[in-house]
């Protein structure tokens, strides 16, 4: 018998989003390795599953982590863009067995790999959570945990209602698949998808094999004192990191499914990716606890406020968390968070869980967690900031709480790539910049909506809004990013929350050069606390490299291949175009 490693636990990253519980359901019960159990599904396939339960004999819940990767690097601590089922002996310790699951045609899994987020897929999955409730180590209950793919399969599984199934946690999910993670406001998503594609889906990857002793003696030095060090490097280095990825060679049939998506696949009824979890989310009745990073912007944004929203689950058995930009891999953050939430519900121990409000939103300015019993919070009231001229086009322009005078204002929009030369700023500014000084405490949080009067000297181009807290030193600090791509601006009310103005992709209407359009489109949600000698600032530009952030900064936000032509675009003023707020009640210092 091969002597078995253990595996060095994690809690990196965020555990508990502004508390800690005052109890455990039980704590202390050690870990082992099942390695490479066999799962039965249909068609003959068996999928490969790691599995971790507790040393000390006994019958726990099972945590079902599914999703596309081969996971043979997983749990050795190594930041990989799929490592994000957290550290199974964190589980473990406290009375809980992963499963950590390869879907078919992946790592060790049989059969042939299909469209990502199949009806395949949900069936296997379905099919996992009944074959771990029935197994010796397991007392019959199941829950759910993950990150991104590992999230955004749970909705999916949950509106189906096994039996098994008593709660989910996830963490940055989307529910609509094709406006939400194939395309962002009417663009295909391909730089993202050629980093996701060539870092998870290659030959060598997926052949790459490693041992669960291995991946132990790895995660003693991962999960150790080096971690902080190895996250700066990864941090330091994650462009160039990201290059290669974007440069790999994935898979064949990963290669059709991009050149599908990219080429070919304009429309919600051409795509060929699934719609996702959000026709289906008034089926789901479990408790669950969903998660974003409001870091995110291009994809694993909208999707939470979705499920939060139109989830039948009722009101008391549900939970909302936005927390702060941030960007680490792999995805240890959490944990403590839901393994509180599965006690309250599996156990009903009295940790706390239950009093907590419904929704916690992280606050910039006041770094920390304000609560609401919904979201928008229900105290808030609408607040319209009007955009105003202030003179030449590269000039700081102004945000004003009364009425805009007539005229407008240009800037240029240059896709990626083309050159420009020198001394071109006055002439053809890439971003166009509003202020408000602000002159008393104010918080918001809820939806951001602009309302823009626009027109272009082309038939179209894209636009994007980034807003910003200019502090009293004058560092900017990002709050929220929108976009939309004219020529895709028509709006698919169904499909839209009291978060996010839902675009539809694939409804196409040039613009006539010269003539002004409204354009209406959301920017992510950012909770802020303005204090007074802050600014809030609004810029509008057409290239994303000009206002997102980067992943070594917390922000995974990502280039889109925009805008599609050279122009000049022009937003409209005099009471046309504006920026929709929620305003709270600021507490007491």
């Amino acid at each position: 018998m091969t002597l078995q490693i253990p595996l060095r636990r994690s809690t990196a990253g965020p555990q508990y989003a502004g508390w800690t519980p005052r109890a455990v359901a039980t704590e202390g019960l050690g870990s082992r390795t099942l390695a490479g159990q066999r799962v039965p599904v249909n068609g003959g396939v068996t999928l490969n599953a790691d599995v971790y339960t507790p040393t000390t004999p006994g019958r726990y819940p099972a945590v079902v982590s599914f999703a596309a990767y081969s996971t043979e690097w997983h749990t050795a601590g190594l930041p990989t863009g799929s490592n994000e089922i957290g550290s199974p002996p964190v589980f473990t310790d406290r009375g809980y067995c992963p499963v950590v699951v390869e879907r078919r045609g992946m790592g060790r899994s049989g059969g042939e790999p299909g469209m990502f987020f199949s009806e395949q897929d949900v069936d296997d999955h379905e099919a996992v959570i009944a074959w771990a409730a029935e197994q010796p180590w397991c007392n019959g209950e199941v829950v759910l945990f993950g990150t991104s793919y590992y999230g955004m399969t749970q909705p999916q599984v949950a509106a189906r209602r096994p039996p098994a199934l008593k709660a989910f946690f996830a963490n940055e999910i989307c529910t609509d698949f094709v406006r939400q993670f194939q395309q962002f406001a009417g663009v295909p998503n391909s730089f993202f998808l050629a980093l996701w594609l060539g870092a998870n889906f290659t030959d060598a990857r997926d052949a790459g094999r490693m041992s669960p002793n291995r991946r132990a003696l790895i995660s003693r030095l991962t999960n150790g004192p080096l971690h902080s060090l190895l996250e700066k490097v990864v941090h330091r280095n994650v462009g160039t990191v990201f290059r290669k990825f974007m440069a790999a060679t994935p898979s064949a049939w990963a290669r059709q499914i991009f050149a599908h998506w990219t080429f070919d696949e304009k429309s919600r009824e051409s795509s060929t990716i699934p719609e996702g979890s959000t026709d289906v989310l008034g089926e789901i009745d479990v408790p669950f606890a969903v998660v974003q990073n409001l870091g995110y912007v291009n994809f694993h944004q909208y999707g939470t406020y979705d499920l939060y929203e139109n989830a039948a689950t009722p009101a008391d058995r549900k939970w909302m968390i936005l927390g702060p930009a941030e960007y680490d891999l792999p995805v240890f953050a959490w944990q403590g968070e839901a393994l509180a939430f599965f006690d309250h519900v599996l156990h009903g121990t009295d940790n706390g869980y239950g009093d907590l409000p419904r929704v916690r939103y992280w606050v910039d300015g006041a770094d920390d967690y304000a609560t609401a019993e919904a979201f928008p919070p229900p105290d808030g009231e609408p607040r319209r900031l009007s955009l105003a001229s202030s003179g030449a086009d590269h000039a700081t322009h102004r945000l004003t709480t009364g009425t805009a005078p007539a005229g407008s204002n240009s800037w240029a929009a240059v896709p990626l790539g083309v050159p420009l030369p020198g001394g071109m700023e006055e002439l053809a500014n890439q971003l166009l910049t509003f202020e408000l000084p602000v002159t008393e405490d104010v918080r918001f949080a809820g939806a951001v909506t602009a309302r823009l009067s626009f027109s272009s000297t082309e038939i179209d181009s894209f636009v994007l809004a980034r807003l910003s807290r200019v502090d009293t030193t004058g560092t900017a600090h990002q709050l929220s990013l929108g976009a939309v791509r004219p020529v895709a601006r028509a709006e698919d009310a169904p499909r839209s929350t009291s978060i996010e103005i839902a675009l539809d992709p694939g409804a196409r209407e040039p613009l006539v050069p010269g003539e002004p359009v409204v354009l209406r489109f959301s920017l992510t949600p950012g909770p802020v606390l303005l204090r007074a000698g802050e600014t809030l600032r609004l810029d509008l530009a057409s290239r994303t490299d000009l206002v997102r952030k980067g992943p070594g900064e917390g922000y995974p936000q990502f280039d889109l291949p925009v805008p599609p032509y050279l122009a000049r675009n022009t937003v409209h003023f005099g009471g046309e175009s504006w920026l929709d707020l929620t305003a709270v009640p600021v507490r007491p210092r």
